[in-house]
């Protein structure tokens, strides 16, 4: 097992060659893609060890549902793959360009970050993801996944692995820690002679040790305490299905809906429609007192706690506010300003909504569950930023390459 610091040196020396790569990108991008499915099963395999291991160690249902992989999974790794094969090189792009008086001729172009390290928990088609996002923008990738899909990471990797070699690329263009000890992650964030960017994808947890730890930049993704408000002039059975959706679709994503936000004034006719559907699924309300007056005494009273917690599991926090400018304040206090929806047949209260909501995406009448690279037509993403700073959103391949000034001229000085 090769230390954080030899995979380092590896990844910073494969990408000299990763530089000059541009055809022999989608080759190996498309040798990924195949080698995943014909590999399934072993990959598959590997998945269970997790699997059984994460029911010994007592996660939850949401947990191992985030960390499952099945053959429809695969391939819709491997299709995600195909699509980032589809999408123009974001490398060697002219961005602007001039000639000075002096006669020097100065471009901007777009090129890769270099060695981006990411770190994430138990999904294990972010492997995949990542590794095939930043291999096509010319980025070799060291991945640091949790100890819970350790076995699921190291099949994923190795397949990858023998498949960009295949396509006369150096194999340490995709790299993976595989000492899962927090030793690891902190080697990781002080890899400044190897690595240019550092990638946290996870927990509110992780996201939080990784910014305030990291001696490398560092792009902040992932928690996503989200919010829908219902306005009063919202339709109700429309509020009653997005509200569905968003919450139940997947709970346990970042784009999934954490709090619920009900105007006064429809309040006792939209609670309980919302509640009878979410009924469905079992979901377990945690209200205000007046949500908890309107839903009756299987509802328990929310803390403030609540409001700020991102449960990707099915639990709802929901609180009625008197009117649009209470929703706003209660979001921008316990957003992570990942994704926000209101319903509303208000156009005025939209464009309030959609100005005054400083989140990634905000959206009118749909479910927050869009937020997502593929939804967005940008294909696979390496995550959502909630920071504004390079990036911010669902970040594709032109989030993953740098610019610099290429200068020509024939003998000037000055």
């Amino acid at each position: 097992m090769l230390t954080v610091r030899e995979l380092g040196q590896n990844a910073k020396k494969a990408s000299r060659t990763l530089l000059c790569a541009k055809e022999s990108k989608n080759d190996a991008l498309k040798n990924i893609a195949d080698a995943l499915i014909n590999n399934a099963d072993f990959i598959i395999e590997a998945n269970k060890i997790d699997i059984e291991n994460g029911r010994k160690n007592g996660l939850s249902d949401a947990m191992i549902d985030r960390l499952s992989l099945d053959k429809e999974r695969i391939e819709g790794i491997a299709q995600g793959v195909r699509e980032i094969i589809a999408m123009p090189d974001p490398v060697g792009k002219v961005l602007s360009g001039n000639t000075l008086k002096n006669g020097l001729s100065i471009s901007k172009v777009t090129v890769p970050l270099g060695v981006i390290g990411i770190i994430f928990e138990s999904r294990p088609n972010v492997t995949a993801d990542a590794a095939a996002l930043c291999l096509k923008a010319g980025n070799c990738v060291i991945l640091r996944g949790g100890k819970e899909a350790i076995n699921s990471n190291k099949a994923i990797v190795q397949v990858m692995r023998e498949a960009v070699e295949k396509a006369g690329l150096p194999s340490d263009c995709i790299n993976l820690v595989e000492d899962t000890s927090r030793q690891s992650s902190v080697e990781l964030m002080g890899l400044t002679d190897y690595l240019d960017v550092l990638i946290p994808r996870g927990g509110a947890g992780l996201i939080k040790a990784v910014v305030e730890n990291a001696k490398v930049p560092v792009i902040e993704t992932g928690v996503g305490n989200c919010h829908a408000f219902v306005d009063e002039s919202a339709d109700i059975d429309m509020a009653k299905d997005i509200v569905f959706n968003a919450k139940t679709s997947r709970v346990s994503v970042c784009n999934a809906l954490e709090t619920l936000l009900v105007h006064e004034k429809i309040a006792d006719k939209a609670l309980p429609a919302i509640y009878d559907k979410l009924k469905e699924k079992n979901v377990e309300i945690r209200g205000c007192e007046k949500t908890v007056a309107i839903l009756g005494d299987s509802v328990s009273l929310a803390t403030d706690e609540d409001y700020a917690t991102e449960f990707l599991d099915y639990i709802l926090a929901i609180k009625v506010v008197a009117d649009i400018d209470e929703a706003i304040d209660h979001i921008a206090k316990y957003s992570s300003g990942h994704s926000e929806t209101i319903i509303t047949q208000n156009f005025k209260n939209a464009e309030t909504f959609l100005n005054q909501v400083d989140s990634s995406a905000v959206y009118v009448n749909a479910s927050t569950r869009f937020t997502d690279g593929g939804q967005f037509g940008l294909g696979a993403e390496i995550g959502i930023s909630t920071q504004k700073l390079h990036a911010r959103g669902p970040m594709g391949l032109e989030n993953l390459v740098s610019t610099k000034y290429i200068i020509r001229g024939d003998g000037q000085t000055r």
